[in-house]
């Protein structure tokens, strides 16, 4: 295997780096850089020990979040995990978006004036489709589209990257946890080299995580947050990672997780997000995470 250091650029630096590289600064100031060793060539599944970089929304600070121009720009960086949000479209197609209105992200306001607040469920994929979600990043990437999650895929596959699919305020798409692994299953992602080494998918909602883990238990799955002790051998049996914000994290908290083994007989993971500045996976493992986001 070789060992090698990428430069990541640290301002919107949601990455997501494993244990293994314990002196890695994560996230420095504006225009500054965070180190981060990479194995290249180790599996880089969940729950290995090779550094592990998931690049948030794409490589959302070197093109628009959430487009395909941010999983290219991930893929000529080295960066072999990506991270998404999947909504759902007025007339039922997922899509790839964060926010939950488009204002935001894409040029909306300019092209409905009179839609607002420019909901996502309010819109057909054929009308976002006509919204440039790349001119607000800046000019080179005017006319960049909102992607479907079907083009998301495939443009994936064709990079031979990984997904951690994150599935956006169910409440609000009833049934959208069927429709995401349908997609998944006809896109090819839900077969046994997809589904133990190149696909996560995660919510905040633990109804959500658990709809999926019952419908495709060979998928692994993670629950953001940080759910009450009580709850955690609950949640274990259904969710392989447990991901809080650093604010929530606490000693008692992080070896009670640690205790408990997920569906696939795995230890449970933590990786948490919100970091501070200047924060090193050192110091992250030392207080007992296994890993970050951001």
């Amino acid at each position: 295997m070789l060992r090698r250091s990428l430069r990541i650029p640290a301002a919107g630096c949601a990455f997501l780096v494993t244990a293994a590289v314990s002196s890695a600064v994560l996230c420095s100031g504006p225009g500054e850089y965070a180190d981060v060793a990479v194995i290249s060539g180790a599996r880089a599944g969940p729950g290995t020990a090779a550094a592990r970089v998931i690049a948030h929304r794409g490589a959302s600070r070197d093109a628009p979040e959430n487009t395909l121009a941010a999983v290219d720009a991930a893929h000529r960086r080295g960066l072999i995990w990506v991270e998404n949000d999947v909504q759902r479209s007025r007339d039922g197609r997922l899509v790839v978006l964060h926010d939950a209105t488009l204002e935001r992200t894409t040029d909306a306001a300019k092209v409905f004036p009179g839609r607002a607040p420019w909901r996502v469920g309010d819109f057909t994929a054929a009308e976002i489709a006509r919204l440039d979600a790349g001119s607000w990043f800046g000019g080179r990437f005017a006319g960049e589209r909102v992607p479907t999650l079907a083009a998301y895929l495939r443009r994936l596959e064709r990079n031979g990257q990984r997904l951690l699919l994150e599935i956006k305020a169910p409440e609000k798409y009833p049934g959208i946890e069927a429709q995401v692994l349908r997609e998944l299953r006809t896109a090819g992602w839900l077969d046994r080299a997809h589904v133990r080494g190149r696909l996560v998918v995660q919510s905040f909602s633990v109804r959500c995580v658990r709809t999926v883990h019952e419908r495709a238990p060979q998928v692994r799955t993670g629950i953001l947050g940080a759910p009450r002790v009580r709850l955690l051998a609950r949640y274990a049996r259904f969710a392989d990672q447990i991901n809080p914000p650093a604010s929530a994290l606490s000693s008692g908290w992080l070896a009670a997780v640690h205790r408990l083994r997920g569906p696939h007989g795995r230890p449970v993971e933590v990786y948490v997000w919100g970091v501070a500045k200047n924060t090193t996976t050192r110091s992250i493992r030392v207080r007992g995470a296994d890993g970050v986001i951001e």
